[in-house]
């Protein structure tokens, strides 16, 4: 099992490039990989190019290739209607086109899974029975990572695998560091994650702009 595992938002993985592509762990803080935290995949190539060495994942990803090998198809529930084509793409990108079964949505914003935990419940239960009943999903994925808590009750009414991206993710950054650390394997450095040079970032002198020194003391501050 990796050593810990650093989830952070897409929006602060830049703030750490020099760590990563000096291929030491940030900060001395002995971090083994990084979590994109959101469904949306957001920056997910761009951070592995800038993590040298360190595996990088997310949870779309994740929970797709997981659920590619629970069951033929799967469906995917969604908040609000309008992030389905974006998290189309990605389903297309991952080769997983074939696989889904359907987009279903709550109509629920990622602040509103979590204030009327009975009615989101009663959502996912009704368009989790359509997608098993009607497009005929083996396998259901939750599809924002601010569903968590719900995906056992769902599991155990519907009697299929339901899955939690944030769990997905966590477990697949457990086993890509366990990879890279016991045999070696990471992201390619040979075409699409080829990390950019380092002379291409000096004048930019982010070192300087994102040096937020301690990591438990910046996170202190982030969370402000």
């Amino acid at each position: 099992m990796a050593r810990s595992i650093w989830n952070t938002a897409t929006t602060r993985l830049w703030s750490w490039w020099t760590s990563c592509t000096s291929s030491k762990k940030p900060r001395g803080q002995g971090f083994d990989a990084a979590i994109i935290g959101c469904f949306y995949d957001v920056g997910l190539q761009a951070a592995r190019e800038v993590a040298e060495r360190m595996p990088v994942v997310a949870p779309c990803e994740a929970s797709t290739h997981i659920a590619a090998t629970l069951g033929d198809k799967f469906s995917i529930i969604v908040g609000r209607r309008k992030w389905i084509p974006e998290m189309m793409e990605n389903v297309i990108r991952y080769g997983m086109k074939e696989r889904l079964a359907s987009f279903k949505s709550v109509d629920l914003g990622v602040l509103e899974f979590h204030q009327d935990e009975e009615e989101t419940a009663r959502r996912f239960r009704k368009v989790a029975r359509e997608a098993v009943e009607h497009d005929e999903a083996e396998v259901l994925i939750l599809g924002c990572t601010a569903t968590y808590g719900f995906y056992s009750e769902l599991q155990e009414e519907l009697g299929v695998p339901v899955i939690d991206p944030m769990i997905a993710a966590f477990k697949t950054a457990e086993f890509a560091a366990e990879l890279k650390n016991r045999l070696g394997w990471s992201h390619s450095k040979i075409g699409g994650y080829e990390s950019p040079p380092p002379e291409e970032f000096a004048p930019w002198r982010l070192e300087e702009q994102y040096d937020f020194g301690d990591m438990k003391t910046w996170l202190q501050r982030a969370r402000a």
